[in-house]
């Protein structure tokens, strides 16, 4: 019989046992993943946002891009019914809601770049960076 059975703990040492090191492993290990993920979900709602805006962008730009587009047949027609004043008022602004569509679809389309492709960056950089460090710790 071990001289433990009597219910006396034994003398801690103070290096940790192998158990104490696994069980240490495995929740430093279940710490590090769920990190990972919330930072990947993190980064996913940021690009989709991002790819939301700029949609929203581009369909402000097709709305005026449609407008632009009735006064400049406003303008045309105008203008072959009179003179100058009615017509040229049109295609002035016409043109100027031509050229804000133009600014709206170019800012739109910077945002979408910016959203795709909706991958987590950093995460996987992460993880990589974590699997290589324990590949080091492995090998010492």
């Amino acid at each position: 019989m071990s001289d433990w059975d009597d219910g006396r703990t034994p003398p801690t040492t103070d290096k940790p046992t192998i158990g104490r090191l696994v069980e240490q492993l495995s929740e430093q290990a279940t710490r590090l993943v769920r990190s990972e993920i919330a930072l990947a979900k993190t980064e996913l709602t940021t690009k989709a946002t991002r790819a939301g805006l700029a949609i929203g962008l581009f369909v402000a730009a097709a709305v005026l891009l449609l407008y632009a587009l009735g006064f400049l047949l406003h303008a045309a027609m105008s203008g072959l019914a009179t003179a100058l004043p009615l017509w040229l008022a049109g295609l002035i602004v016409g043109v100027a809601l031509v050229l804000v569509a133009v600014v709206l679809g170019l800012v739109g389309r910077s945002q979408l770049k910016k959203g795709i492709p909706p991958t987590p960056e950093s995460a996987t950089r992460n993880i990589k960076e974590d699997i290589a460090t324990v590949k080091e710790g492995l090998h010492p």
